[in-house]
């Protein structure tokens, strides 16, 4: 196994931690909504045979703190992004972001394209692509008051159940002390996501147009198990925008968590 090796990158109002893995070409690694490294070091150990393969905290998510109150915002995650490109590599990179980390991920090529190899963006849910998308967001609005009201273990059960995703079995009592202390990190990352990004990040706004000189790059995924599921509608409208095609990755929403081995395999085949 590739042990990673931490760091950290001061960005405007954040201090960003990030862990490397492997030589080769770069592929950075955006997490969703969880924001943490640790979500994806299934992949990244399997790929860090091939590539050198960085996967970070986003800014105010487990080890990445804010100099202030977290601000959680689109193109603030775009520009961290492309700083920890540019401290990272002179040559464009590939990138990959899932969820949340997708829809920074296709900011981030609409911005700084320049700096970009390949993107996949697999399943970013993007409510403003969607002709439905303010039935959404006012879905979005209930599960944040059901988290209020009730607590954010029903407030989960009902976006997961809403958005068509199935629910992740809960993890065992006896965790090693390593993943007890991620799984901690991602239990205080969910009130964050819950008050900023639930509500925020699906209605950000993409222009299809800013992507489209850089369409050769971009790569749309969607799982196999998920692609009738909300989170995959919106790569299917951005693909038939842009006269794209939609790739299927294994498992669903989370497949880099549930099938890692067949999600890598399958990313390393759609990296130019």
């Amino acid at each position: 196994m590739d042990i990673p090796t931490a760091h950290t990158l001061p960005v405007p109002g954040a201090t960003l931690y990030y862990e490397i893995r492997g030589s080769g070409p770069l592929v950075l690694l955006v997490p969703g909504g969880n924001g943490d490294a640790g979500l994806f070091d299934g992949v990244a150990e399997l790929l860090a045979d091939r590539y050198t393969v960085v996967s970070y905290d986003r800014r105010g998510f487990s080890r990445s703190p804010c100099d202030g109150e977290p601000q959680r915002r689109v193109d603030l995650d775009a520009e961290d992004a492309a700083l920890l490109l540019a401290h990272l590599a002179t040559d464009p990179a590939h990138v990959l972001g899932s969820s949340s980390g997708a829809i920074v991920a296709l900011e981030l090529l609409a911005r700084y394209p320049g700096r970009i190899r390949t993107l996949v963006a697999h399943e970013p849910p993007l409510t403003s692509l969607l002709p439905d998308g303010a039935r959404w967001l006012a879905f979005f609005d209930e599960v944040y008051e059901t988290d209020r009201r009730e607590g954010a273990p029903a407030a989960m059960a009902k976006f997961t159940a809403g958005v068509g995703m199935r629910a992740q079995p809960s993890p065992p009592a006896d965790l090693p002390p390593e993943l007890a202390a991620r799984m901690a990190r991602i239990q205080q990352n969910m009130r964050l996501w819950m008050a900023q990004e639930l509500r925020g990040f699906p209605g950000h706004e993409i222009d299809p147009e800013a992507l489209r000189p850089a369409a050769d790059r971009l790569v749309l995924g969607v799982g196999a198990d998920s692609r009738d599921t909300m989170p995959a509608r919106p790569n299917a409208e951005l693909a038939r925008r842009l006269g794209l095609h939609v790739v299927e990755f294994p498992g669903d929403h989370v497949g880099y968590l549930t099938s890692p081995a067949e999600f890598a395999e399958r990313l390393a085949k759609v990296l130019h």
